[in-house]
């Protein structure tokens, strides 16, 4: 099973895309597009993926970075979705993508005059939900109220005046959205799925589509049974009568040691089921999020954090902390929009269910949802298109580097490269160990152009790794990953 991605498959994929017919074309790589693409592929049928960028380009590389349980749709009611997300969140832990998750602790901090009653039935519920999906409790354990020195040892910087405990609980967090969509592309090409990343989508009917390879400017037209719109918030401009109310949720990167240990959960002031949540990362960093503000107008291909976001997103996070944040302690800030269908109310209370439509000339569009059910919107898709009677198999396929999550300690390897790779980080570490950054090692371009399929400095530093955040230590970087990019290219056009 080969699930290299690299120059040259991407050349002979293009090729073999313009001759043959395919079953399913995929529009669109972001995580619901590599989720279909490796769903369908997985039932037999034939793949082409056309993204017109990269892998996770758009909105999935601009998440919390969690695997949640759906807590927040509980508590708006929305018992079917919240299920469906703890049971995806335990899909994804304990079988499709041990590697690339681990355990988050949460803790909602009990200053006075807060009450615990409500938020604590919350916890409760979604431990319910937790136990219904047999996610085990040695991984997610109980939620359970703590006092205020146990508060204060997981999270330092908790403002001590009034603190009378918190409450604790757990859910899934992702060690990187971006590698997550990455390693679901890599894993649908291992089935056979043609992978085709810097390839728009000029016109797109019932039957096929004709691409533009944005590389050298050349047009081929793809046929295909069934077209599959996974554009995300783009989808509209694929299938027109799809109509959208795009929402921004913004982050900002702190670098502020001390602050926390673990994750806080922020109630936003004035609102029964709104968090801010402030959230550690193996790498050292801390990302403050999020907001859901309605968005109008062109949807931009890299939206911005407005100021508006970062002050309130500083204002709501300090209301739990010894020391406020400041402007000082922001080294980055991202804004993804989430592709919610239209309907009436504000945006915070649309619905986050996904729905899978036919357009009059044939296209099948998947849109709404949210990462934790990436997996099943796939697969509502691909049965939309009624070319197979086999049922969907993902649940059950680990994606590439994945192995049981006791078996990941047992991998000779650094733990920095483990939690990225997998199973995959002894190969890693035996190329080149020199660092260009804490977080980016010689050896992790060299694979992502070998293997991961970046094809520009850009795809290394803002989706094979996450330096691209903070735009100060990403800026001196380009040119030096930017040359062993050119070595790949003429690495692989000998080879071709």
């Amino acid at each position: 099973m080969n699930t290299s991605l690299n120059a040259s498959r991407r050349a002979a994929d293009m090729a073999a895309a313009a001759q043959d017919v395919v079953d399913v074309l995929v529009i669109g790589g972001g995580v619901t597009g590599a989720g279909v693409a490796l769903d369908a592929a997985s039932r037999g049928l034939s793949v082409v993926l056309a993204e017109a960028h990269d892998l996770a380009f758009g909105t999935s590389r601009w998440s919390s970075k969690l695997i949640h349980g759906g807590l927040r749709y509980l508590a708006n009611g929305d018992v079917g979705i919240a299920y469906e997300s703890a049971v995806e969140r335990g899909i994804v832990m304990t079988r499709t993508a041990p590697h690339l998750t681990r355990p988050l602790p949460q803790l909602i901090p009990l200053h006075e005059g807060v009450s615990s009653a409500l938020a604590m039935t919350g916890l409760h519920a979604g431990d319910l939900l937790r136990r219904i999906a047999r996610t085990p409790s040695n991984l997610l354990p109980r939620p359970r109220r703590i006092p205020a020195a146990e508060a204060l040892a997981l999270a330092p910087g908790l403002k001590r005046e009034g603190l009378r405990g918190g409450l604790l609980s757990y859910d899934g967090q992702l060690i990187d959205d971006a590698r997550f969509v990455v390693a679901l592309a890599r894993t649908a090409a291992g089935y056979g799925a043609r992978i085709l990343t810097r390839t728009k989508a000029v016109s797109v009917e019932g039957d096929g589509a004709r691409l533009r390879d944005t590389l050298t400017g050349s047009e081929f037209d793809v046929r295909a049974r069934k077209v599959i719109n996974a554009a995300g918030v783009w989808a509209g401009q694929v299938v027109p009568s799809v109509r959208l109310r795009p929402s921004r949720g913004t982050h900002i990167v702190l670098s502020s040691p001390g602050i926390t240990g673990t994750s806080l959960t922020v109630p936003i002031p004035g609102s029964r089921n709104r968090f801010v949540l402030v959230l550690p990362q193996l790498d050292g960093r801390i990302y403050v999020g999020l907001t859901d503000e309605p968005v109008d107008g062109e949807i931009p291909d890299v939206p911005q954090a407005p100021e508006s976001d970062v002050d309130f997103l500083l204002s709501v996070a300090s209301s739990v902390l010894e020391r406020p944040l400041t402007r000082a302690d922001v080294q980055g800030a991202y804004a993804g929009l989430r592709p919610l269908l239209d309907a009436e109310g504000a945006s915070a209370d649309l619905s986050r269910r996904h729905a899978v439509l036919t357009a009059p000339n044939g296209v099948i569009t998947v849109v709404g949802g949210k990462f934790t059910t990436y997996r099943r919107m796939a697969a509502d898709a691909v049965d939309a298109t009624e070319l197979t009677t086999v049922s969907a198999r993902t649940k059950d396929i680990p994606l590439v580097g994945a192995t049981a999550r006791e078996r990941l300690t047992r991998i000779d390897a650094p733990a920095r490269l483990i939690a990225k790779y997998g199973t995959e980080a002894v190969q890693v570490a035996k190329l080149d160990p020199a660092r260009l950054h804490t977080d980016l090692t010689v050896a992790e371009v060299i694979w992502a152009f070998e293997h991961e399929g970046a094809l520009d400095a850009e795809d290394v530093l803002h989706r094979r790794s996450r330096v691209g955040l903070i735009p100060a230590e990403a800026n001196p970087l380009v040119d030096i990953v930017g040359e062993y990019a050119g070595t790949n290219r003429r690495n692989h056009s000998r080879g071709s």
